[in-house]
């Protein structure tokens, strides 16, 4: 009998593997292959923080991540791409951003909602990240916006993470993702950075 438990087990576990993966519809596991995607686990922090869903000059921060993710009518998975979850672990004790995929996998058509999770910058933290990448630029383009998310941080409304980009099967939307959220999707804000105020549920 426990020769067999180890076997029995083993078993089970090629099973559970194999439903998990015909979980994905035939065009959410091609995309995934195509783009190199594997399956990830966000933090609590991450999927328990509000975002924002405009890089550059946001109006609105909206919440949770969780709260998102529960309003998608078809089924979700978390995904990253397998070159990123490599460099994640690389710097697991450096305050880095990284780049998730809320994949939604409807009858019609695949959806991407792509993440930043940012759950680990301070928003001191934030703007130093892109003077990384933007040098001198960074603070005209994002020194008012830094102070905005001060403000909300200081009136319980701080972010950990950004929705970048939307892309509908392989297509990235034109419309930004704030707009998307306001207009298509009916997903509410939970703060208004340009009059740094709260907003009703």
């Amino acid at each position: 009998m426990r020769r067999t438990l180890p076997l029995f087990l083993g078993i089970l576990l090629v099973c559970w593997s194999g439903a998990t993966a015909l979980a994905a519809s035939q065009k959410a596991a091609a995309l995934r292959q195509a783009n190199g995607l594997t399956a990830f686990t966000p933090t609590e922090k991450f999927l328990a923080g509000n975002f924002v869903a405009e890089e550059i000059n946001p109006a609105f921060i909206f919440g949770t991540v969780q709260a998102f993710v529960a309003s998608r009518k078809c089924p979700t998975t978390w995904l990253m791409e397998e070159g990123e979850k490599a460099r994640l672990q690389s710097h697991s004790d450096q305050p880095v951003e990284f780049t998730l995929y809320l994949e939604e996998d409807c009858p019609d058509k695949v959806v991407y909602y792509v993440f930043v999770d940012q759950s680990r910058l301070t928003p001191e933290q934030w703007l130093a990240w892109r003077h990384k990448f933007h040098k001198s630029k960074a603070e005209p383009q994002y020194g008012s916006t830094k102070s905005n998310l001060e403000q909300a941080c200081a009136a319980g409304c701080g972010v950990g993470a950004e929705l970048r980009f939307i892309q509908q099967d392989e297509e990235l939307l034109t419309k930004s993702p704030e707009a998307v959220l306001l207009q298509e999707l009916k997903f509410a804000p939970v703060y208004d950075l340009n009059r740094r105020q709260k907003l009703a549920p």
